[in-house]
């Protein structure tokens, strides 16, 4: 996000879209688990932030252009009522986000006077990019909620993408168990993670990885 300071309108909005993606995420979590019958219905479904705002998924997404929300253990999620139903609750934030970012391109499409989507990537949205205020507000909410779904979803601790991964196998395997302990427990995910918002500094590979998964979600709307 920081890189965007430049233009504070779309700064503004970059960290509103991290926001609302980590309210979202957490809604649609819970919300998914309570329906699917593997949390007691009575448990609330509203944010907590405590329990929803990693503080280095804060940092990534200050210094790297995105971020990820508390890791949920897999433990968490039973699999005894079915794998299916498990990993549609990893699923279930990401998603939610994803969809809601495109709402917000639409907006934009159907608005704007001069669509620039053809030829932009996630990273160039992530950066700001002098629009008039309306567009900027739009890009950038739309932006960050795909960019912060589209990063949940790979498959590492401590991105929901493992849990998706993690419930949808039979039986999980010693790699698998090796990665949970290395990854969650000892924190390696994390600071792989870290390291590519990082590094390189003139364009980290967390953004090489964003504009690759993200790009075709932006020309849809071009």
């Amino acid at each position: 996000m920081l890189f965007a300071l430049g233009e504070p309108v779309a700064f503004a909005a970059l960290v509103a879209a991290f926001l609302l993606g980590l309210v979202l995420r957490a809604v649609a979590i819970r919300l998914s688990a309570r329906t699917l019958g593997l949390v007691d219905r009575r448990e609330s479904v509203s944010p907590r932030l405590r329990e929803d705002i990693d503080p280095f998924g804060a940092v990534a997404a200050a210094i790297g252009g995105q971020g990820w929300g508390k890791t949920i253990s897999v433990d968490e999620i039973p699999r005894w009522r079915g794998r299916g139903r498990a990993a549609a609750v990893f699923l279930a934030g990401p998603v939610v986000c994803i969809l809601t970012g495109q709402l917000f391109f639409l907006a934009y499409a159907l608005t704007t006077t001069s669509n620039i989507l053809a030829y932009l990537n996630p990273s160039d949205l992530l950066h700001g990019i002098s629009l008039p205020y309306g567009d900027q507000i739009l890009l950038s909410l739309g932006v960050g909620l795909l960019t912060f779904g589209l990063l949940a979803l790979i498959p590492i601790p401590p991105l929901d993408g493992f849990g998706v991964l993690w419930s949808a196998m039979r039986k999980p395997g010693a790699g698998m168990q090796w990665m949970r302990l290395w990854f969650e427990d000892k924190n390696l995910g994390v600071l792989i993670l870290l390291i590519c918002c990082f590094f390189p500094l003139s364009r980290p590979i967390l953004l090489v990885i964003l504009d690759v998964l993200g790009v075709l979600f932006v020309r849809l709307w071009g």
